[in-house]
């Protein structure tokens, strides 16, 4: 689930949760409140969508009582994939092995007010702002060698110079489409980009794509406006860097 109305100073947040109302519950809750809300129902899937670069989340809300992978275990998976910001929440208290492990406890129900202070509390492990660029995966280690398995060095930055180009006549077409308030061609845009960057290992402007596809379904007014600009912004650097990374990868 994407929110709506992102406040661009709040976290965007996974929250992983098996129980399915108290998921929507909360992720409504805290979408409504500016949140920008993705969610899984296990361990697994959210380590899924991380390591598939689906979701990039400031935060991270952990149930306690997931079904398969949880507790510890999942903590440690999490930080291995760079989440330095884990909030466990549970109807009862954990374990304090639990919670010395985590950044955070906050007990069901909570209020958005709760977690904001318990945000305001806790001082992050690593600077945001560096760790901003450093944890985006600009293109996927795995695809990159798999295309250099199979074809020459010189068709693999053809490949990825034809994505670049396709990127700037999206970003074209999506500056037109957002001055227009055409938002169905704002998804569809948003879905090609996702589809596209997506099979080419492009993560994190692939990851923008969804975020912009979901996004224009549920936005209206003066925070669509300002989410479209926003994510429109955030697509124009990271086209910026995947060029800075092909010319440092296939050096002329």
């Amino acid at each position: 689930m994407l929110g709506i109305g992102e406040k661009h100073e709040l976290p965007t947040i996974l929250l992983i949760d098996d129980d399915l109302v108290s998921r929507e519950v909360i992720a409504t809750v805290l979408t409504l409140h500016g949140h920008m809300v993705h969610s899984a129902e296990d361990g697994n899937e959210a380590l899924q969508m991380l390591e598939g670069g689906s979701v990039a989340p400031g935060l991270v809300l952990l149930d306690t009582q997931l079904p398969g992978l949880s507790g510890s275990e999942l903590i440690a998976k999490l930080r291995r994939l760079n989440q330095d910001e884990i909030i466990l929440i549970s109807g009862t208290t954990p374990s304090d092995e639990l919670i010395a492990a985590a950044d955070g406890f906050l007990l069901k129900p909570f209020a958005p007010e709760d977690l904001q202070n318990l945000l305001g509390q806790h001082r992050p492990k690593v600077d945001q702002t560096d760790a901003a660029d450093a944890d985006e995966v600009v293109i996927n280690p795995s695809t990159l060698a798999q295309f250099r398995q199979l074809m020459t060095e010189s068709t693999v930055r053809e490949i990825y110079t034809a994505v670049v180009n396709d990127l700037h006549k999206r970003l074209d077409a999506l500056e037109k489409a957002i001055a227009a308030g055409h938002t169905d061609e704002v998804r569809r845009i948003g879905h090609a980009i996702k589809g596209g960057c997506g099979m080419a290992g492009c993560m994190h402007v692939a990851r923008l794509g969804a975020i912009l596809e979901s996004r224009s379904e549920y936005d209206s007014g003066i925070d669509q406006l300002d989410n479209y600009k926003h994510a429109l912004q955030q697509l124009y650097s990271a086209t910026q860097r995947l060029e800075r990374m092909l010319e440092k990868e296939f050096p002329a």
